[in-house]
């Protein structure tokens, strides 16, 4: 598991966002949809993110977005990726990648998802992201089906999302699971509440991933 990168998502509380990034993930992720509970356009600076680790690559979370404000958030928090969380087009990703923007497609799995869906997009877009379809867009905390990522055939890595505890990142269904995520994406279940990560979890988590074979 020493491999497997780490994504803690969803923060926007200065100090538990520092003290998070001492446990140095290997990306932050920070979501500027309105929408969701973990919002984070009004608590957190500029200045806070330029104080993370340089290792730590900081991801900017949006959902259905003007491609302008997705560029002017980039370049106002000095961003390294952005996630599209929402109904976005191959062109809008395409858009984003030709201004020099790395860009994470999340999608959303239940029963009936096709993996096709993932085609068009994978030239424009660095790594996808699989998370649980539920009633908000991400931060459901519910696990989808495993089994399905058999049916994902492409050598696009991705980001394994929806759900994921210390319980189920140490379960046998997730040691075989195929193919192998480039990356866990936490955040509700390492949350005292929405915005708020349990550090100590999550120190468990990075003990967990980082120091194991």
């Amino acid at each position: 598991m020493k491999d497997l990168k780490i994504k803690v998502c969803g923060m926007r509380d200065p100090e538990n966002i520092r003290q998070v990034a001492a446990l140095e993930p290997d990306y932050m992720g920070f979501i500027f949809y309105e929408g969701s509970k973990r919002y984070c356009e009004n608590f957190i600076t500029p200045e806070l993110l330029t104080k993370l680790p340089d290792g730590i690559q900081k991801v900017g979370v949006f959902v259905n977005e003007a491609i302008e404000v997705i560029q002017e958030i980039v370049q106002k928090y000095k961003l390294d990726l952005v996630q599209l969380h929402g109904r976005e087009t191959p062109a809008q990703c395409r858009e984003l990648q030709e201004a020099g923007i790395r860009v994470i497609k999340a999608f959303s799995v239940d029963d009936q998802f096709s993996f096709e869906n993932t085609l068009l997009y994978e030239r424009y877009c660095e790594y996808f992201l699989f998370d649980t379809r539920g009633n908000n867009y991400g931060g459901n905390g519910t696990v989808f089906d495993w089994e399905i990522l058999k049916g994902y055939l492409s050598d696009k890595p991705y980001f394994l999302s929806g759900g994921l505890n210390l319980d189920n990142l140490q379960s046998k269904e997730f040691q075989k699971l195929r193919p192998k995520p480039f990356a866990i994406d936490v955040n509700s279940g390492f949350e005292l509440e929405p915005g708020q990560k349990d550090v100590e979890k999550l120190n468990e988590l990075v003990t967990l991933i980082k120091e194991r074979d």
